[in-house]
């Protein structure tokens, strides 16, 4: 858990609640700790210099280096964003958290950033409606910047890099431990599902010249169920140390696949691209698509992890002599992706 100055605290809080501070009381909850971030929610009293006593919610979030693979400056990528102007490019409708300071300690590696605390419905709670809403305001966000080409966007230095989708499927399939399970004797996840992933691979030259084929936009790269909040009919995303150039529909595929709402996969399949496309086309025709490739978007990024992910669920439950269930969820999400294949 990361330590929390006093001093700094206070000068956060004067630029968020607009007065000066003087002093304050604090509590801190844990939120999210590990290799990604150590985030931390801040709540008690700040007495402001009249010895009023305000009441507040702010979230740190402190980021030690560490190396993405293919994507080495990925750590240090919010702060850069939140550096910029970066957030003027949102809208009302689609934001990101509001920062209310930065810093950086160059000699640790370090940064630390304060922002907005959201209490919205995030993960599993989206609705359908959530969905197909933050679809489309998506679309709208990557259209709007895919038409106006902002000079702010294009001086961004530290984005991830519109080949890494194709770098990180082809470091999945040279990796023999999914790569040979799909196609050995003793792989347990049903035959048809392996001859998905499997004509995936034997026809990933042709999908890729198409998928090439498409819009380079600007991605938010884990646009998944648990970096999005939806307040009050608004889609607010957080995370955005993947941030960079991708093609159309690349999020859509997370936000429909990734730790997936197994229930209704297909459903929000089925609903979320059609919003993303109609708030997209608001700013950029894409009239003359007629193959958006997020079935094969979705097994390119997700089918291998989803291997791995099984395979490890079951070397577990071999160890710990459990039957937990997790196992079988990738194996019901590489069903539901099948199904998507013959709508």
């Amino acid at each position: 858990m990361s330590e929390i100055k006093t001093e700094i605290l206070n000068q956060v809080l004067s630029k968020m609640l607009g007065t000066e501070i003087t002093n304050v009381d604090f509590q801190v909850t844990q939120l999210h700790g590990g290799t990604l971030g150590d985030v931390q929610l801040i709540t008690g009293n700040a007495t402001t210099v009249d010895v009023r006593k305000l009441p507040y919610q702010i979230v740190s979030k402190t980021q030690k280096k560490w190396e993405r693979y293919g994507d080495p400056d990925s750590w240090r990528r919010e702060y850069d964003l939140y550096q910029s102007n970066f957030g003027t490019l949102f809208s009302e409708s689609f934001r990101w958290p509001e920062c209310y300071h930065v810093e950086m300690n160059e000699e640790e590696n370090e940064s630390q950033i304060w922002m907005e605390y959201i209490e919205g419905v995030s993960g599993l709670d989206l609705t359908g409606d959530m969905y197909e809403r933050a679809a489309g305001e998506l679309g709208r966000f990557q259209g709007k910047l895919y038409a106006e080409q902002p000079v702010l966007l294009q001086n961004l230095t530290n984005l991830s890099k519109v080949e890494d989708m194709k770098n990180f499927y082809l470091r999945y399939r040279s990796w023999n431990r999914v790569y040979d399970y799909i196609r050995s004797e003793d792989c347990t996840i049903p035959q048809h599902l392996c001859k998905m992933l499997i004509d995936i691979d034997e026809n990933a030259d042709e999908i890729f010249n198409r998928i090439e084929q498409l819009p380079v936009v600007l991605c938010h790269r884990d646009f998944w169920v648990a970096n999005l909040l939806d307040l009050d009919g608004k889609s607010i995303v957080i995370d955005w140390d993947t941030a960079g150039w991708g093609y159309l529909g690349e999020d859509i595929a997370s936000l429909i696949a990734d730790e997936a709402d197994l229930e209704h996969m297909v459903e929000y399949y089925r609903k979320c691209i059609p919003a993303y496309y109609k708030g997209f086309s608001e700013y950029a025709d894409v009239s003359h698509i007629t193959d958006n490739c997020v079935y094969e978007l979705i097994l390119l990024m997700f089918g291998y992890r989803l291997v791995e992910w099984y395979r490890n669920a079951e070397e577990e439950n071999k160890l710990e002599e459990t039957d937990d269930e997790s196992a079988a969820q990738h194996v019901h999400t590489l069903q539901k992706v099948y199904e998507m294949g013959n709508l």
